[in-house]
């Protein structure tokens, strides 16, 4: 099996850490080794989250390193540039285009970037960019809680695991009261993603 690293980036609240539980979760039932781990600088007040996920038919690190991520999900503008830096060449980057200003940009200490800063930082590294609107999802779906859904939904499209075996595992990981509209929302990102490779 071809070694995939994923990075998925987010502010806290997103559910970057569910979606990581989920992708690692799917990964294993279809016979990969996954290693992977999560930081959290203040995430209840908005700081960065951050996973690891990484798979193959044998991982040693739970780590992916700078310049070899595979894939970077970043459900965030500003976490796209700030963790950009962790994509392989011409490796591909999902962004949700949100802006979700930090703490120091609040209190006046800093200003966010415009976009085409953060596509500056980005290009950098990479022109394999799809900026996707996980908002408007949430808005036609009627639920403020689907993001990390609808971005795994888009980003399976680019992964060696089965559909079936993702929407199993959201099956047993999202409380059955909210499950069918987040099974939409991964299907609305599965279909946004065939519609741009189309």
């Amino acid at each position: 099996m071809k070694k995939q690293d994923l990075l998925l980036v987010g502010v806290g609240g997103q559910g970057v850490v569910l979606a990581s539980n989920i992708l690692g979760d799917a990964a294993v039932v279809d016979g990969y080794d996954v290693k992977k781990t999560d930081t959290l600088g203040m995430a209840q007040r908005g700081g960065s989250v951050i996973s690891h996920v990484r798979l193959a038919d044998k991982v040693f690190s739970p780590l992916a390193k700078e310049g070899e991520v595979d894939i970077v999900v970043a459900f965030e503008k500003l976490e796209a540039a700030r963790f950009s830096q962790y994509l392989k060449s011409g490796g591909l980057i999902i962004i949700n285009n949100l802006s979700v200003p930090p703490l120091s940009v609040s209190l006046g200490f800093h200003l966010y970037p415009s976009d085409s800063r953060i596509m500056d930082i980005i290009k950098q590294r990479t022109d394999n960019i799809r900026i996707i609107d996980g908002s408007r999802c949430e808005r036609e779906l009627g639920q403020t809680r689907v993001l990390n859904t609808f971005m795994l939904g888009y980003t399976s499209s680019f992964l060696p695991i089965k559909v079936q075996t993702f929407k199993d595992v959201i099956s047993q990981r999202i409380p059955s009261k909210i499950l069918a509209v987040n099974m939409s929302a991964f299907e609305r990102g599965r279909k946004e993603a065939s519609s741009i490779e189309g």
